[in-house]
């Protein structure tokens, strides 16, 4: 007997609710009752306090994603395998969801971010960004020491191993087109002389949308986490161009975008 349209539209509403607030649990209650005691001790026994943090933070989104995995079956998940090998490299990616940072940030255990400027002034979250070396996206105020701390040790960040992970359109594209890049990453990678990986992110838009609090959990959907390219700029090059930098990590996002058929 087929069911009414309505009845199973609610009740796939209702299942999306569900784990939704299944997974924002584990997000913040989990953190509380999970995670928090391990910050903790490393904030106070860890002789590297930032590299701590930030190894915490790739294990609590790693099971992040274990329990979506669980939770939404008929979604797919295919990482290339070359992207778990990035070291010591400024990493690059278009920008489709929420989801895209903290997927990327669950694959690397030595990185570094920028995050929005707004969020270092939360109480406690904030505090817990400046102690995972996290980078503000604006240097104004306050956090203008931080910026300048946090660039003078990237070098050695990156020399040791570390991934800076950037998304340059600075926010989440609603229609799929690769938005206009900003120069911040780009400025880092010259200042570091480090090698820029771009990553293609697909279809976490269509499990978690822009502007919309359900993850669409019962949608086949495979989300893809693809290498495209290594690009190591001479920047000592008196032909060297920023702009020119720039244009070419956007032409390698929309080649992959909109590929030849």
């Amino acid at each position: 007997m087929l069911r009414h349209p309505l009845r199973n539209n609610w009740y796939h509403t209702l299942k999306d609710l569900t784990i939704t607030l299944i997974l924002w649990g584990y997000y913040t209650i989990g953190f509380v009752i999970l995670f928090a005691p391990f910050y903790v001790c490393s904030r106070f026994f860890s002789t590297d306090v930032t590299q701590a943090f930030q190894r915490l933070n790739t294990r609590f989104y790693r099971w992040f994603f274990v329990l979506l995995r669980y939770l939404a079956p008929a979604c797919r998940w295919r990482v290339d395998p070359a992207v778990k090998t990035i070291r010591g490299a400024v990493i690059v990616a278009n920008h489709a969801s929420y989801l895209d940072p903290i997927l990327l940030i669950s694959l690397f255990p030595r990185h570094t971010t920028i995050a929005k400027q707004r969020l270092f002034h939360i109480p406690l979250y904030g505090r817990m960004l400046r102690l995972s070396g996290y980078i503000p996206s604006s240097a104004e105020g306050p956090l203008a020491e931080l910026m300048l701390d946090s660039m003078e040790k990237m070098p050695a960040f990156l020399s040791g191993g570390g991934n800076l992970i950037v998304f340059p359109e600075g926010t989440r594209s609603r229609d799929g087109q690769i938005g206009p890049l900003n120069t911040g990453a780009f400025k880092i990678a010259r200042l570091c002389n480090a090698p820029i990986h771009v990553l293609y992110m697909e279809n976490t838009d269509r499990l978690f949308r822009p502007g919309r609090f359900l993850f669409d959990t019962r949608s086949a959907n495979t989300v893809c986490v693809e290498y495209l390219t290594c690009i190591e700029p001479r920047y000592d090059d008196p032909g060297f161009s920023l702009n020119g930098l720039m244009g070419q990590v956007r032409g390698v996002l929309e080649d992959r975008r909109s590929p030849v058929r």
